[in-house]
């Protein structure tokens, strides 16, 4: 059995500065999607808020 290792030596330095930009374009979409979720997640509870509130005044308000 042969030992393989893994590197960059294949690969040409356009390739090496290809590879960099995609990784740092794909963080950065990571990151945008997790924002857009959080955010998402943020407005249905203030949502979810808002109409317990008005359930919670309306009742109160029934009484």
């Amino acid at each position: 059995m042969s030992k393989r290792t893994f590197s960059n030596s294949g690969i040409s330095a356009a390739g090496r500065e290809a590879n960099k930009h995609f990784k740092t374009t794909e963080a950065a979409k990571a990151l945008t999607d997790n924002e857009k979720a959080q955010e998402t997640f943020h407005k249905n509870r203030e949502r979810l808020k808002a109409e317990r509130l008005a359930r919670d005044a309306a009742k109160a308000k029934g009484k």
